[in-house]
């Protein structure tokens, strides 16, 4: 598999993941047009970027700074936060359906029977002979699965670290305020979380949103602690991702100290105090 391909088929799969997400349909298409421009690529995506840097890739036919910005990371560290992140939380049963050779009704039977809920759980069950107790599973069906799942959870580079633009806490405290305030208004999609969530209701709202060149994914937390500590509709979880990889920041509602009752981004609280001066007052 040429490098183009990969990069292709991780972009395909964030297409693919968004979408089961409810993600703007405009982000999907242009995760999908940048793979089939990838794919159809005359040059290496590797080639074009130790060349001509982030320009030369923007160059590209349908991809733009973002995305960019996405296959750069891919490049250069391996593997894409975000990508890691929607695969933590979509739907079991379609994750597992999404890899060639298991459809729905079989993805069914391998979380219910044997436990499954990733993609690396997966690949763990093709190599240790769980697999091959289902019935149907020979030997050149498990070596395609197998082999898919190497390329779906394998690195594309050995990854030095890089850099990324923290965006400001005005920022932060700014997109917090748009999830908190929709959500309260019921104008977002719910979602029904795989953890902590026996009934499989769907109650966590999600907001996707942009400020400048940031894309923004927004959620109360689903986290034991947040559950121990009954925060689960006062913690929220910014993901946010600029092309330069996702990251992810909290924010909380202060319990004690000088910011007490104030919206404040964990690890983050000096300067949410001066950002909150005048109010703290």
């Amino acid at each position: 598999m040429t490098i183009n391909e990969e990069i292709a088929g991780r972009l395909e799969e964030a297409a693919r993941l968004l979408q089961a997400e409810g993600s703007d349909p405009y982000r999907v298409y242009a995760y999908r047009r940048a793979a089939a421009s990838v794919r159809r690529s005359v040059r290496s995506v590797d080639a074009v970027y130790r060349e001509w840097g982030l320009r030369g890739l923007m160059e590209l036919p349908g991809v733009g700074e973002s995305i960019a910005r996405a296959i750069r990371e891919l490049l250069v560290h391996g593997h894409l936060p975000m990508l890691d992140r929607l695969r933590r939380e979509a739907d079991v049963v379609a994750l597992l359906a999404s890899v060639p050779g298991i459809g729905r009704r079989l993805a069914q039977r391998l979380h219910d029977e044997l436990g499954l809920s990733t993609l690396a759980d997966l690949e763990a069950a093709a190599h240790d002979g769980r697999l091959e107790t289902l019935a149907g599973f020979g030997d050149k069906r498990l070596a395609g699965i197998r082999d898919s799942l190497a390329h779906r959870l394998g690195r594309v580079r050995v990854p030095p670290r890089g850099t990324t633009v923290e965006p400001t806490v005005t920022e932060l405290l700014d997109v917090d305020r748009e999830y908190r305030m929709k959500a309260s208004a019921g104008q977002l999609r719910l979602i029904a979380p795989r953890r902590f969530n026996p009934k499989g209701e769907a109650w966590l709202p999600v907001l996707h949103t942009q400020r400048g060149p940031r894309t923004y994914t927004a959620m109360f937390s689903n986290t034991s602690h947040a559950h121990q500590a009954g925060k689960t509709h006062d913690w929220v979880v910014l993901y946010h991702d600029d092309g330069s990889g996702e990251r992810q920041h909290t924010v909380i509602t202060a319990t004690r100290g000088p910011l007490i009752g104030q919206r404040v981004v964990v690890g983050r609280e000096r300067e949410c105090l001066a950002e909150h001066a005048p109010s703290a007052a």
